[in-house]
């Protein structure tokens, strides 16, 4: 949509004297374009504060993009990378253990191995039950800096930790810090980020989510050729170290309280604050003109000092006690919406966990790679993952909008979902050709296929269900994610902890066969969405279960 017009100011209050009618509306339901021009109306309406996180320059929005993506990378490099030397890793921690020579002692010991791995994934979800109430409370920057500060100081031990039991210690404290990225990155794209320009930033999100995962296996394994496996945590140690400067350094708050004018129309309409749109609040904010965005009549602020963006910690952002702010994704997950989302991540993300616990098993055995060609095959997932950018994103973005002018200039969140079709067909179709390419033992380009294909769902798919419900429930997007990701993570580490044993018996065609029809089953279920989304969240918002979830008046974004 880069070619759209913003639309000049105007009045986009439903009761203004343009005629509209008064109308009920519904969680995520807002005009995104002037019904007699058709040009985009900015949504949330900037203020007139240069410290505004949505006046920034769009290239220091573009290089925060970065940095949150590289955040999100180096939070997975760890997280999946040595799982490459799973069998070195085995046989240094339990001696005796060697797949020739004693594979019965070696299998058992494999399972006990995959605990470095299965809680670290899965601490990187609960984690985020402490992070998230955080960031929505205290803010994003002291989020990002303490997470990732414990984050290097676990890489750094586990660098030099020599026991089983302290190596899964420090794994599991590893997970508790390396997670808050991947959580409240979503959170920070929507601080900066106009509505209309979400998708794509999204999108480049979703991949570095699935390319930390790729670029870890890779990197990981090429050390293996000529260094000990331990080298990959010191490698990693040292990005870490890196994204940790930059976070302290280069990367101020992003959370912004923005106050948003009262209508006396408003008091009458249907529904809570919270359920009515922005546009029935705000008046439209243009780029072009600067007093479009003036949202109250306080004098211009100055802009902040370098030296004072450097303070971690910027004030209270929510009135919300953190114990609400801490249990409002055990309710959100009840919504339906929400739980179809968490299960898409899970169907996907989920899988790609479990084939990564044990991908250099099943290699080989069936081909006789090593620990480095393994690593290599990992560059399909690196080639499915950026294919998945432009139609996770810039399709996503463009399908909504089609949905949009067609529906007067009013988005729903449920115009993106028919985006969804790429990743219906395609996380299935990876995991039956990784399944049935490993079992067959054909040719090793068929597995990786499979992978592509996967990750191209995971990036295409995931970023279409994500940012569906963080569009429909906006102000509390940090709880939403949480949701999601916690919900992926512990059906992650559930499925690969029982991985190893599932394919011994089963089968690699018949394990990854039966994913396959699970992910089918909850990726098709965005068609029921599209047409009744709607009308569910309307309805469900009004359980009397979900009524402590409701979020504050100081929640309000201006959506």
């Amino acid at each position: 949509m880069a070619g759209d017009r913003i639309a000049a100011s105007l009045a986009a209050n439903p009761h203004s004297d343009r005629g509209d009618k008064k109308r009920v509306v519904t969680l995520g339901n807002v005009r995104l374009r002037d019904q007699d021009t058709n040009e985009i109306i900015l949504i949330p309406t900037p203020s007139s504060d240069p410290n505004d996180p949505l006046n920034w320059p769009q290239w220091y929005k573009y290089y925060m993009a970065t940095v949150i993506c590289l955040a999100m990378m180096i939070c997975n490099f760890l997280a999946a990378g040595p799982s490459i030397a799973m069998v070195n890793i085995t046989m240094e921690f339990f001696v005796g253990a060697h797949p020739g020579r004693n594979p019965k002692l070696f299998h058992e010991a494999v399972a006990k191995v995959a605990y470095f791995f299965t809680t670290c994934a899965l601490m990187q979800g609960i984690g985020n039950f402490f992070w998230v109430p955080v960031a929505n409370k205290w803010g994003r920057r002291p989020t990002y800096v303490f997470s990732y500060l414990i984050y290097f100081a676990s890489a750094v031990w586990l660098c030099f930790e020599r026991s089983y039991g302290g190596f899964l210690a420090g794994r599991v404290i590893m997970g508790f810090g390396a997670g808050a990225a991947e959580t409240i990155a979503p959170i920070t794209i929507a601080d900066i980020f106009f509505l209309h320009e979400r998708g794509t930033v999204m999108a480049l999100y979703s991949s570095f989510l699935a390319v930390g995962v790729a670029i870890g296996l890779i990197i990981s394994g090429v050390i293996t050729i000529d260094h000990h496996w331990r080298v990959i945590f010191q490698v990693a140690s040292a990005l870490v170290g890196l994204v940790l400067l930059i976070a302290f350094f280069a990367f101020p708050e992003t959370a912004y309280i923005r106050e948003t004018p009262s209508n006396s129309d408003d008091d009458s309409s249907t529904g809570t604050p919270n359920q009515r749109s922005s546009t029935e609040k705000n008046p439209t904010a243009t780029i072009s003109d600067p007093e479009s965005r003036r949202v109250g009549s306080s004098p211009l602020p100055k802009k902040a000092s370098y030296l004072s963006t450097l303070k971690i910690f910027h004030g209270t952002i929510t009135h919300e006690s953190f114990f609400k702010l801490t249990v409002r994704p055990l309710g959100l997950v009840c919504l339906p919406p929400v739980l179809w989302a968490a299960l898409v991540e899970a169907a996907t993300i989920g899988f790609l966990v479990a084939m990564t616990s044990n991908v250099e098993i099943a290699y080989e055995a069936t081909y006789r790679f090593k620990s480095w060609q393994v690593g290599v095959c990992f560059v399909s997932a690196l080639v499915g993952s950026l294919a998945g950018i432009p139609l996770g994103g810039w399709w996503g973005d463009k399908v909504a909008d089609y949905f949009t002018k067609r529906n007067n200039g009013i988005r729903d969140p449920e115009m993106r979902l028919p985006a969804m079709i790429p990743a219906m067909i395609t996380a299935p179709l990876g995991l039956v050709i990784f399944g049935v390419g490993i079992e067959k033992g054909l040719h090793w380009m068929v597995p990786n296929l499979g992978i592509a294909l996967l990750n191209f769902a995971i990036v295409q798919g995931t970023n279409v269900a994500l940012v569906y419900v963080i569009d429909a429930y906006r102000p509390v997007a940090g709880e939403i994610t949480l949701a999601v990701m916690g919900f992926k993570s512990l059906f992650g580490f559930l499925l690969s902890f029982y991985t190893n044993t599932w394919v011994q018996q089963a089968g690699y065609m018949n394990a990854y066969g039966t994913m396959a029809a699970i992910s089918a089953a909850v990726l098709v279920c965005w068609v029921p969405l599209y047409f009744w989304g709607k009308t569910i969240r309307h309805v469900t918002w009004g359980w009397p279960v979900i009524g402590y979830i409701h979020w504050s008046e100081d929640r309000e974004v201006g959506e």
